[in-house]
């Protein structure tokens, strides 16, 4: 398994693309800049499969509408998050000076944890909540990453001032669900460059003292 990375959009959030052996790939978090997401696809010489979401956030669903009409690929978020895509006082591009950001709602989604299949792609679900209600993190233990959204950074840990955040959940969701999927795991976060639970586990500080 493949995956490939586009930091995009005016807060730099990063898009992942995770290819398998027959070229089909999942496009996680289309953020901003579609035809950058498009380019590489083409590139690459991949088939999409789906779009999935980590959370709703604008600044993750910016070129949302525009690579899924190009595909024409399902959809997946939260089922706590079903309303957000739409809405900006929800998806907090009302609180930010760039203008709203809306998108089309989502086809499937998520209401329970654990090991899911879209087509030849085999993951795991983990409710991560904390930063959003509904996020989620993508876990391919096979290959030994999980695409975390922004719930685990490098050297930080997710916002929790904007609408539905709750700092103590987020924790939790960082102790009780990424902290136990085994040092050698690579986070590939929403934003910056690429961890392992073992780098975090040593040297965050938003988490020294908790494990």
């Amino acid at each position: 398994m493949k995956h490939y990375k586009r930091s995009l959009g005016p807060v730099g959030t990063n898009c992942y693309v995770v290819a398998n052996e027959k070229k089909e790939c999942l496009i996680f978090d289309p953020s901003a800049e579609g035809h950058k997401i498009m380019a590489l696809i083409k590139e690459k010489g991949l088939k999409p499969q789906a779009i999935l979401l980590t959370h709703a956030h604008f600044d993750h669903i910016g070129a949302l509408d525009e690579v899924r009409d190009r595909f024409d690929v399902p959809v997946y978020v939260h089922k706590k998050e079903k309303d957000w895509l739409g809405d900006p006082s929800k998806n907090a591009s009302a609180s930010f000076p760039l203008g709203p950001v809306t998108a089309k709602e989502a086809t499937n989604f998520w209401d329970v944890e654990g090991e899911k299949t879209i087509g030849s792609f085999s993951f795991s679900v983990l409710e991560t909540p904390g930063h959003t209600p509904g996020s989620v993190s993508y876990v391919f233990k096979e290959d030994d990453f999980v695409i975390s959204g922004d719930v685990l950074f490098a050297g930080s840990i997710g916002r929790t001032d904007l609408p539905g955040g709750n700092h103590e959940e987020l924790l939790e969701s960082i102790h009780k669900k990424m902290l136990t999927l085994g040092e050698t795991m690579l986070v590939l976060s929403g934003h910056g460059e690429e961890t392992t639970i073992e780098r975090e586990m040593d040297s965050n500080p938003f988490l020294n003292g908790f494990m």
